[in-house]
């Protein structure tokens, strides 16, 4: 039974957990700019965002969609896909902080935390569902054929 679980949930399993890594390396990142070294906070969640999509691409390929190109046009191709709908969701990531920081007024640093974690649940979700219906579902046909 817990076979059987674990292959029907495989992939959500492992993205929930790399999920929870590139997370915390957002969280981290932007803690340590926008606290720490008193960086602007709008600059301190382009880069976090950066860093953590980074993270977020090669373990979603390697460890969730098992993304397999043997091409360096397909892997570009991959690439420039999951980087563009990163960027709609960094839209969304950038709504959210100006929206609970700057309108909402949680300018202090646990406020700005509490923005945060709001804002990667709901970035989290929409990822996974850019990352297996437009992202990764090319090389899932080509695996299956």
């Amino acid at each position: 039974m817990i076979k059987q679980l674990w292959k029907k949930y495989k992939s959500i399993i492992a993205y929930l957990f790399w999920g929870v890594v590139t997370t915390a390396v957002n969280l981290i990142t932007f803690q340590v700019l926008s606290s720490g070294i008193h960086w602007n906070y709008e600059v301190a969640t382009v880069i976090a965002w950066f860093i953590s999509v980074l993270v977020a691409y090669f373990t979603n390929k390697v460890w969730v969609f098992g993304s397999h190109y043997t091409t360096v046009s397909d892997f570009i191709a991959e690439l420039l896909r999951f980087f563009f709908y990163r960027a709609l969701t960094l839209v969304i990531d950038m709504a959210i902080t100006f929206i609970g920081i700057s309108l909402l007024g949680f300018k202090d640093p646990i406020g700005q935390f509490v923005v945060k974690v709001i804002d990667n649940v709901i970035v989290i979700v929409t990822n996974y569902v850019f990352s297996k219906w437009l992202i990764f579902k090319d090389n899932r046909q080509i695996e299956h054929k």
